[in-house]
């Protein structure tokens, strides 16, 4: 190639050849320099390959570059940098096979016929072989990517599944991703490789930087791995490969940590399973699996509607809804006056629907489900006929019952007072049955106060059925601060981390957003109580932690787990004021709890309450009573 600019050393300079001002020659001139490229032994070529990289990730839909081959040249460097180690030590070269692979990726991931030309130049067979481990992880990652957007593409699939081993190799990576960046990277700070320090800081950070740079890439590849693997899981002939149960197993913890909220994670690979038939079988035999989606269910997840989804159709296939239907139903039992989710509208009635096939199937011989099942839905169901029955009852006999509900919640708040905290969730219970259906916001405080009761009495199963209908009730759903702070702490009771965290997390927004000023953070200060726990949580499902304790980084006792006990609700209880029920239709009735909030006690264990603690307030915070 002929030099372009007689200042610049290099003969052939990419970046000169970029000014060439004839659209015809700079395009002769970059076609000759993508065919000679991998030829060539000269150093500073990581130098236009790192321009390549910034020119595909900020116009990836430019098709300039895919036209004068760039898809040829960066396949022929990943095998050039795969067979010549000499090569490949030499310079700067050690980089040119992340970026060529990353490059890759990124011209791929929007147009499909980009994708098309990327498999018509032989990109697939070295990123295969990125894909084994030949280099690094950090080879991988961007090798997943890269494979993973030719595999969404109905045109480019077949060739990524013509190559058996990939399902394989992106299922034993997501299992193993995490293991690895643990222990060829973040456990031994002198022994990390410069390059990959370099490329995961751009060489910019130290060794802080690096470490969470290298928990956001774990992430990543294990995250890039189930997006692969969900390709194939659309396709049913793969689905026997994809669902052992030791993979399964494993998918709902898959969720990518705090730095990966975006993906959907295991749950979104669980959830096209479990749309296909042939992958619902092995998704209701596989122990535990059952649990983690109801608790899924109940969070306040993004991906919430996900596992809500795959209930539903577990629920609806009749060979295997006899296996879960007696663990689904509670959880979606709980869900079943959730409005609106997302996108997701009606999804409560959805559930109901559902729930009532279930009921209808028993009648005639096809399903079987407990007493105790039963009796749960049929209690929704008669939710739903109080409901119907309300809309035509006179405004002043719905004024009565909703009168007849606050003064049986008055009495439970002065037996909570007293320290009958069972007396007072009777009462609770009580004003349940007698408040009207279409009192949202006054049924949001009588599930939330009964929360707190289930949390005194040890009852966090309870707590959490309490809470999330509290929290399906409320507008916007998930936002109910105080019920969000009482099931951050049950879930903390039974170890779950994970949901503990996104609900203190949200808790502590909501606090900020609040216009009430016993429930906003002053100053955007976060309570003491709850950055504690969330401290301890962000421990408990820190991404590296099991790792950690395999490789001995971290003991599997005391370590975030035991050294904060379980917080307890340091707020006043709340009052929903008696309210008018509107001419307009409108669903809610009640104005929003005029509760107080308070800082001052935290309680440090979750022990029972002893006459002598209730009395003196160190265990928990009596209810402010509101003329």
């Amino acid at each position: 190639m002929d030099k372009v600019s007689s200042d610049c050393p290099y003969p052939g300079c990419f970046f000169c050849v970029m000014k060439e001002g004839n659209p015809s020659k700079r395009r002769a001139s970059v076609l000759k320099f993508f065919r000679e490229l991998p030829c060539q032994d000269d150093d500073g070529q990581v130098l236009p390959i790192s321009g390549l990289w910034n020119t595909a990730m900020a116009h990836p839909n430019d098709p300039e570059f895919i036209e004068l081959g760039i898809f040829e040249c960066m396949a022929a460097l990943i095998w050039k940098g795969l067979k010549n180690w000499r090569w490949l030590s030499h310079d700067q070269n050690i980089y040119i096979p992340y970026y060529a692979a990353h490059i890759i990726g990124s011209y791929t991931m929007n147009m499909e016929e980009f994708a098309e030309s990327a498999v018509h130049a032989g990109v697939i067979p070295p990123l295969v072989e990125l894909l084994r481990g030949r280099l690094t992880w950090v080879e991988q990652r961007v090798a997943v990517r890269a494979l993973g957007h030719l595999a969404t593409y109905a045109s480019t699939f077949p060739a990524i599944a013509s190559h058996g081993e990939i399902l394989e190799l992106s299922i034993q990576l997501a299992m193993s991703s995490l293991e690895i960046v643990y222990s060829h990277f973040y456990q031994y700070v002198d022994k990390r490789r410069s390059y990959h320090c370099d490329l995961l800081t751009r060489g910019m950070g130290g060794v802080e930087m690096e470490s969470r740079k290298a928990e956001e890439w774990a992430s990543q590849l294990q995250c890039w791995s189930l997006q692969l693997i969900n390709c194939f899981a659309f396709k049913h002939e793969f689905l026997p490969t994809i669902c052992k149960p030791e993979f399964l197993t494993k998918l709902p913890a898959m969720w990518g940590g705090l730095v990966n909220e975006n993906s959907p994670a295991g749950i979104g690979l669980l959830r096209t399973i479990c749309h296909q038939k042939l992958g619902r079988g092995p998704v209701a035999s596989c122990p535990g699996i059952i649990d983690a989606l109801c608790n899924i269910a109940r969070s306040s997840d993004d991906w919430q509607y996900m596992a809500i989804d795959c209930l539903l159709w577990l629920l609806q296939d009749p060979n295997t809804c006899h296996k879960v239907i007696d663990k689904v139903v509670p959880a979606l039992v709980d869900l079943a006056e959730i409005a609106t989710l997302g996108d997701h509208k009606k999804l409560g009635d959805s559930i109901v629907s559902v729930l009532q096939e279930c009921i209808q199937s028993q009648g005639l011989g096809r399903s079987s489900i407990s007493s105790r099942a039963k009796e749960q839905i049929e209690d929704i169901l008669n939710s739903k006929q109080r409901l119907k029955w309300e809309k035509s009852m006179p405004k002043e006999d719905l004024h009565i019952k909703q009168a007849a509900a606050l003064v049986v919640k008055l009495e439970g708040n002065s037996l909570f007072s007293s320290g009958n905290i069972s007396g007072a969730a009777s009462k609770y219970s009580e004003a349940l049955a007698l408040c009207p259906m279409r009192s949202r916001k006054e049924r949001v405080v009588l599930y939330s106060n009964r929360a707190q009761c289930h949390l005194l009495l040890q009852q966090p199963l309870a707590a959490i059925s309490d809470a999330t209908r509290a929290l399906c009730l409320h507008k916007p759903v998930n936002r109910h601060a105080k019920s969000l702070w009482r099931r951050a702490q049950a879930y903390d009771m039974l170890g779950l981390a994970k949901e503990s965290l996104l609900d203190a997390i949200l808790f502590i927004n909501e606090c900020s957003q609040s216009n009430d000023p016993d429930l906003s953070l002053r100053q955007n200060k976060v309570p003491d109580y709850a950055e504690r726990l969330v401290k301890k949580q962000m421990r408990a499902a820190w991404l590296f932690r099991e790792a950690a304790i395999k490789h001995g980084g971290v003991h599997s006792q005391g370590d975030g787990g035991d050294m904060y006990g379980p917080e307890t609700d340091d707020s006043e209880w709340e009052t929903a004021s008696e309210s008018d029920i509107g001419n307009d239709g409108q669903d809610d009735m009640g104005d929003d709890d005029d509760g107080d909030w308070n800082n001052d006690d935290v309680r440090k264990d979750y022990d029972k309450p002893s006459m002598k603690d209730i009395k003196h307030g160190y265990n928990v915070q009596l209810p402010e009573e509101q003329p």
